[in-house]
């Protein structure tokens, strides 16, 4: 264990302004405060906050943050209060610590929402001060060189967070070497067998290829001394986690891999990296489409390098970094290599230079990430929207103006709109990309200009959701649906109440609801109409609180569905609103009178599986040709049922919608049904069971066995079909089987 005046002289070697006295204070108080506390290695409890503060000395941190490190677990883990640390070692020190036992407490590796939840936490914990992170990311490291003392589960769980957390946050916060030890750290013990076998064949590779990597960086070397260019070589294999990781995403072996081998070269000034450039490609030929230019266009994190490959010496390929000596500390340190996480507040107000506003980088992105939180509605959106932002990487987009974009790799311009302003995404309608009009799907390249095309009048389409990368752009798209959906709601509770109130004898207004929301659960009148809208407020209470008196002439509900209005096909065209024909389904708003609202050419519009309105089927499915009724149900949206139903009467019928088949010829769909079919035991009854449906061009969406006798088999089989013709072709020749006992429909 370091001793006490170890890790004061190694704050003093690179801070000789250091506070000796709070370090040494720390240190003891820390000591005294954890006694004889032992980790689950059986060692003194206080080796873990000491190992923790050397960490954070190679990434030289100021002194506060060591003394941080020291007393990070004093709050949690000891009879030590906040108020004791705020006196002996300043307000300051407790802020941080105090941060940092807070986001102890959390649970990350727990159900989704609960993760999500957590996660905000963390976050908003550690953009008040980065000290609180770089603090927490050492804790973490030394916790997961330590795993081997902790229970198989532990081991699992705490893997499983630094994979997708803590690592991704490092990576983010610039602080590569830190990531990389993350990475593989968690990689060894969440995928044992996939680390061995990872590392077994790079060992063989490495007895193979004895000496590359040095004769390599010596070639390297004598081809830029000719130059005359003065830089240091160091090369180095690649990650363990890093090339599994490559394996999976492509697909290939590791002997697939070309670049293995990583090289770092670093120039003089910034116009030396790409005289070096040039040296390069012009000596040994450059892999196409390896090229990145990251000093012109940095990371959102700060990084700075340029990237190429090239096959060099031994006909290898190999990755090729060239940076300065400052965006080579970046790269490796990340925020800690600056002395702005001190105080980041300076720059609040103020005009930054761009060389400051590249320090800041980092810290920008947790900022605006944090900002995003506070102003979704769902936790597990953000969760969500922060892992695409942790994992991805990025392309640089460019507005018409020459504002820069980034994006994760496979952003489409609905991606783009998004992040430009989510006014913008609500409102857009198409996109020109250099030039040139584009679909919306289109993937984003480097460079790529972008203009975005918009309409004061368009909502987005809920299948953009489908479309897009980034989290922002999918939350936005799933808040602007809701909102649409619950003013959809709305309408449909306006309505509702208006009929109400006319079967009773009154009128219904908005200002008499306005006037009797203290006595219902609701703060606006939209409120409620959407409530009652998706049958969370019943009309009768609404009624009671609105007119107490009329309450004794709310009639019964009857529960029982008008079946010949369906059946026999009634009414017209009349007041049919078209549900895009994506469903191949027509609908009509009942009103009291059982009419179709249409009246004055208003009425509720109804999207279809395109917008807000999701529409699905009962289970027991309907097909083109059957008569079929729509309900409308809280969180479901709008339920399709066959008239026959059983279902159907366990709903109110001022919940039916009138509904028909829209279907387009040219453009077939197929639709869900259920058979029951009983079979006799014999060898083969099933494959002819799906010979028959196959022949006949139906599809087995699902098969079960309901009961197995000694000589005969109830199954439920879902199969989908184009029509209701097409269902009776497959269920006679079902029955024209020997092996076949009874076919018929069944419905939920």
């Amino acid at each position: 264990m370091m001793r006490q005046y170890e890790l004061v002289e190694r704050v003093l070697r690179y801070d000789p302004k250091a506070d000796e006295t709070l370090l040494n204070r720390a240190y003891v108080y820390a000591m005294r405060a954890h006694g004889h506390q032992k980790r689950a290695s059986g060692d003194p409890y206080f080796s873990h906050p000491l190992e923790v503060a050397a960490i954070l000395t190679d990434l030289e941190l100021d002194d506060a943050t060591i003394a941080t490190a020291l007393l990070h677990d004093v709050i949690e883990d000891t009879e030590a209060t906040r108020a004791e640390i705020d006196q002996l070692f300043g307000p300051e020190i407790g802020v941080l610590v105090d941060g940092l036992t807070k986001i102890k407490r959390l649970d990350l590796v727990s159900k989704k929402a609960e993760q999500a939840e957590n996660f905000r936490k963390l976050l908003v914990a550690i953009s008040t001060d980065i000290r609180v992170l770089l603090v927490k990311l050492a804790d973490r490291l030394h916790n997961m060189r330590t795993l081997e003392h902790m229970s198989p589960e532990s081991r699992r769980r705490n893997s499983e967070e630094t994979l997708e957390i803590y690592a991704p946050l490092a990576g983010r916060m610039g602080i590569q070497a830190m990531r990389e030890e993350l990475e593989d750290l968690a990689f060894r013990w969440l995928h044992p067998e996939a680390y061995r076998t990872v590392r077994e064949r790079l060992d063989r590779l490495n007895e193979n290829n004895q000496g590359l990597v040095e004769e390599i960086r010596l070639s390297l070397i004598a081809k830029l001394g000719e130059a005359n260019f003065s830089a240091e070589v160091t090369g180095r294999e690649k990650k363990p986690y890093s090339i599994w990781r490559k394996m999976q995403n492509r697909q290939i072996s590791l002997e697939q891999l070309s670049d293995l081998y990583g090289f770092r070269v670093i120039c003089g000034p910034v116009e030396d990296c790409y005289r070096v450039l040039g040296l390069v490609h012009t000596t040994w030929r450059a892999v196409p489409g390896r090229f990145k230019d990251y000093i012109s266009t940095p990371k959102q994190n700060g990084y700075r390098s340029i990237h190429t490959t090239i096959v060099g010496p031994r006909h290898q390929r190999v990755e090729l970094q060239l940076r300065t000596e400052p965006m080579h500390v970046t790269a490796e340190y990340g925020v800690a290599a600056h002395t702005f996480y001190k105080d980041l507040s300076r720059m609040n107000g103020k005009a930054a230079t761009p060389e400051a506003m590249r320090e800041m980088g980092p810290y920008i992105w947790l900022r605006r990430l944090v900002e995003t939180l506070l102003e979704g509605d769902n936790s597990e959106e953000f969760l969500e929207h922060t892992k695409l932002e942790l994992f991805h990487d990025q392309v640089f987009c460019f507005t018409p103006k020459g504002r820069l974009i980034a994006l994760p790799q496979g952003a489409t311009p609905i991606d783009f709109a998004y992040a430009v302003h989510t006014d913008v995404g609500n409102s857009c309608v198409g996109a020109s990309i250099n030039g040139r009009q584009m679909p919306l799907s289109t993937q984003l390249r480097n460079g790529d200009e972008v203009h975005i095309l918009t309409s004061a009048s368009r909502t987005p389409p809920a299948a953009w959701e489908r479309i897009a990368v980034t989290g922002k752009a999918r939350s936005s798209i799933r808040r602007a649906a809701r909102d649409s959906l619950r003013r959809q709601y709305a309408e449909l509770g306006r309505r509702l109440l208006s009929s109400a109130f006319a079967k009773i004898g009154q009128d219904y207004s908005d200002d008499r609801l306005r006037r009797a929301l203290t006595r219902l659960t609701h703060k606006t009148v939209d409120d409620v109409h959407a409530a009652v809208g998706r049958s969370e407020l019943p009309i009768a209470d609404v009624i009671r609180a609105i007119a107490p008196e009329a309450a004794e002439l709310l009639p019964s509900t009857s529960r029982v569905r008008p079946r010949n209005r369906y059946e026999n096909g009634e009414g017209g065209e009349e007041g049919w609103f078209n549900l895009s024909k994506v469903m191949g389904l027509k609908f009509r708003w009942p009103t009291s009178s059982g009419a179709g609202v249409s009246g004055a050419g208003k009425g509720i519009v109804i999207r279809g599986i395109r917008n807000d309105v999701p529409v699905s089927f009962e289970p027991g499915g309907a097909v083109p040709g059957d008569r079929i009724v729509g309900v409308l149900t809280p969180g479901e949206g709008i339920r399709i049922f066959q008239i026959h139903s059983p279902r159907l009467s366990e709903f109110e019928h001022e919940r039916w919608i009138d509904v028909t088949w829209d279907i387009n010829q040219e453009t077939p769909e197929r639709f869900p049904a259920r058979i029951s079919v009983t079979v006799l035991n014999e060898p083969g009854t099933l494959a002819q069971i799906a010979q028959v449906i196959g022949e006949d061009d139906g599809n087995i969406d699902n098969l079960k066995m309901l009961h197995r006798g000694a000589d005969f088999t109830e199954m439920l089989i879902e199969v989908e079909v184009f029509d209701l013709a097409h269902l009776n072709r497959i269920i006679n020749g079902l029955k024209s089987k020997s092996v076949v006992s009874k076919v018929e429909r069944v419905f939920a």
